[in-house]
């Protein structure tokens, strides 16, 4: 028989790693919504919405524009997996599961993610 176990890790940031954080999300956040307005302007044009890849090529233009070049200072992966997030959100809209993706606002279940477990080590971890 398998036995399947879990961990609870409880984060302890100091400021400066809170701010690191906010960034992070404010960087997902902001890839989102970009990402939600280039789809918009497809839907409303009547051509066919971007795939996930379309959109991850955009995103590099965005990282590399002089427009955006704050996006260049954090990871890549949490960025990719906001995109993930707009495609599923397409995805739950024409399967009529959801309503049409929403813009996100600052300071409203701000989140991001590593897809990648081997990614976070933070030193200011303690088990649970």
């Amino acid at each position: 028989m398998q036995r399947l176990q879990a961990f609870k890790y409880e984060l302890m940031p100091n400021g400066e790693q809170v701010r690191k954080m906010r960034q992070f999300a404010g960087m997902a956040r902001f890839v989102f919504n970009r990402g939600l307005a280039l789809q918009k302007e497809q839907y409303e044009a009547g051509e066919k919405k971007l795939g996930y890849a379309a959109l991850c090529k955009q995103l590099t233009g965005w990282r590399n524009s002089a427009e955006t070049p704050w996006l260049r200072d954090g990871p890549i992966h949490p960025l990719q997996q906001s995109l993930k997030d707009l495609e599923r959100a397409y995805a739950n809209f024409f399967a009529k599961r959801a309503d049409f993706p929403r813009f996100k606002k600052k300071g409203q279940r701000d989140s991001f993610r590593y897809p990648d477990p081997k990614q976070i080590n933070p030193p200011y971890s303690r088990g649970r």
